[in-house]
């Protein structure tokens, strides 16, 4: 497939992406987004086993009783330590004990799960604040790195350059604190957050590229054209989910 086409596919996939996120933003259910966040988590944590090499089934019963559980549980990510040590159990009786077998239970789900609880505590204004944030980041680390690109960023991924990481994060920053401006007294606050945040996701990314170069493929996955998988989309937003909801919890925001 020649660049344009690739590039054309890439925009298709991701005004559909957008078109329907945008519906979720709207009918903002909780019962929809749980289902929506849910359908997201089942695909990447399938996605995730493949980079990890992970081949034992049972995991998929772990995920779907973690997120199962998560809307009645006051603090969801206490579902994934009971489920490390039920499954390290397993393994141990099993005398198969690999510890890569443990990170799909890490790895996206504690992710997703941050997302849940931003979504539960903090509502869809939440939810859109790290979208925008993530999504600028991305745009704009792309952009910067193709216009002024030079340095390499980490070895971990040749392509990304300081100089787009920088554009990248300023435009997140900038985007995010400006988006929340009105729910915070100080420009600041939301400055500090954004800007967190924003490179919480760059790692967020890095982490992924660095599961996918030990694994030797190019992309998590063939579910959205143009696009990879759905870890290649929401990777930047399992870090970025962490940070900022423990930065609203630390400001008491």
């Amino acid at each position: 497939m020649s660049s344009n086409c690739e590039h054309a596919q890439r925009w298709k996939t991701a005004i559909v992406l957008l078109l329907l996120v945008a519906a979720v933003a709207l009918f903002d259910s909780s019962l929809f987004t749980w289902l929506f966040l849910g359908t997201i988590y089942l695909f990447a944590f399938s996605e995730a086993m493949r980079l990890f090499r992970v081949a034992d089934g049972s995991l998929y019963l772990f995920a779907a009783a973690i997120w199962l559980l998560a809307p009645f549980t006051p603090h969801p990510t206490d579902l994934v330590f009971g489920a490390t040590m039920i499954q390290g159990g397993i393994l141990a009786y099993r005398r198969q004990l690999e510890i890569r077998s443990l990170f799909p239970i890490l790895y996206p789900t504690v992710g997703m799960l941050f997302l849940w609880m931003l979504y539960r505590e903090y509502g869809m204004l939440s939810l859109l604040w790290i979208l925008v944030i993530v999504a600028l980041t991305d745009v704009g680390a792309y952009y910067t790195g193709r216009k002024f690109g030079k340095t390499p960023f980490s070895p971990t991924s040749p392509k990304k350059t300081r100089e787009g990481v920088y554009g990248g994060v300023l435009l997140g920053t900038l985007g995010g604190a400006f988006l929340m401006i009105g729910h915070y007294n100080l420009f600041v606050n939301a400055f500090v957050i954004a800007f967190i945040t924003s490179v919480a996701s760059i790692f967020g990314d890095l982490f992924e590229s660095y599961l996918k170069r030990e694994a030797g493929v190019k992309d998590s996955g063939t579910l959205l054209p143009g696009h990879g998988g759905v870890l290649d989309r929401i990777d930047g937003y399992l870090f970025a989910a962490v940070a900022l909801y423990l930065l609203l919890k630390i400001t008491g925001s």
